[in-house]
């Protein structure tokens, strides 16, 4: 009585080139995604290996904890850095955030 009767309309047919067009904005921010976050990040990180692995005793360096300190021993995963004299503490190469120059501790 209220309520009228609803009837199923055909589908529209969907067109292959509007759902192509409509995709192109999605593809565009995934490439300037790859461009501007994900392959300077890679960079980044292949500078960091590369600066871990060339590390050397006698390497003045800052740790992620912010501590200055001169490598003092070496091995595969940790490394000892002297952080004062008789001071030593021993830590994971990944720590090492930067290698200064040397001369830069006193």
């Amino acid at each position: 009585m209220f309520i009228s009767n609803a009837y199923a309309q055909a589908a529209a047919g969907g067109d292959t080139q509007n759902t192509l067009i409509s995709m192109i904005p999605l593809v565009l921010m995934f490439v300037v995604l790859y461009f501007v976050m994900i392959r300077p990040q890679m960079k980044r990180q292949k500078e960091h290996k590369a600066m871990i692995e060339a590390l050397a005793k006698g390497d003045e360096v800052v740790t992620a904890g912010g501590f200055l300190g001169k490598v003092s021993k070496i091995g595969e995963v940790y490394i000892g850095v002297e952080l004062a004299n008789g001071v030593e503490v021993q830590m994971q190469r990944t720590a090492v955030v930067q290698v200064l120059p040397k001369g830069t501790i006193k």
